[in-house]
């Protein structure tokens, strides 16, 4: 039976509890079976990666802060903190977000890469976006495509094919915790877009920084 992962308060530190436990599938594991069915391929926009494998190797992974707490650092002045945890061969980053309580992302795209995020602890709310036409003179709000509620072990799926999105914590009082897999790393090599709600116009964000990883 997978350990219980409880909600996080604002500003508490996690505990290791059992350090001799060790999950049967941990998230070591996952990164390497990840780097290796990655290879010498582009990352997950190459026509020989299947993103529903990646997205099965996710769902594979139990949740416990027994084995992501090492990765855990939050910024507290900060909407939510991106935590490094692996950069494949600059095909691929993986990172631990760690989101306040009530605060969440701008609606934004994914640069022309592919997103899996796992939830690890606490409850995010996805909402899904059109991606709207910014040739176009029309301008107006944002239509939302699909409001999904995520709760611990779920995993999603975005690319800028399904449209844009807005990841919220919306505990009051608990911080959420979640995994993120992008492949090509494309957002935090170049950049990406976030979306005005009202207007539907873009505006570019160059590169999305992570917390490096602590020696």
């Amino acid at each position: 039976m997978p350990a219980v992962v409880p909600l996080l308060p604002l500003g508490t530190s996690l505990s290791l509890g059992n350090k001799n436990y060790k999950p049967q599938y941990s998230l070591d594991d996952l990164v390497q079976v990840i780097k290796i069915y990655l290879g010498e391929s582009g990352g997950i926009s190459s026509a020989d990666v299947d993103n529903e494998y990646l997205i099965s190797l996710a769902q594979k992974y139990i949740s416990d802060p027994n084995d992501w707490a090492r990765f855990f650092y939050n910024d507290t002045s900060k909407n939510y903190t991106r935590n490094a945890i692996e950069n494949i061969n600059q095909k691929a980053n993986i990172l631990l977000l760690v989101w306040n309580p009530g605060k969440g992302s701008p609606v934004h795209d994914h640069a022309n890469a592919h997103c899996i995020m796992k939830i690890l602890a606490g409850t995010l709310q996805e909402t899904i976006y059109n991606v709207p036409d910014q040739d176009s003179d029309l301008a107006g709000p944002l239509e939302i495509k699909s409001d999904t509620r995520h709760t611990m072990n779920d995993v999603a799926y975005i690319s800028d094919d399904i449209g844009l999105h807005r990841v919220y914590n919306p505990s009051s009082d608990q911080v959420a915790v979640s995994l993120h897999l992008y492949t090509p790393p494309n957002a935090a090599d170049y950049g990406y877009n976030i979306y005005n709600e009202v207007t539907g116009k873009a505006s570019f964000v160059p590169q999305a920084q992570a917390v490096p990883q602590k020696e």
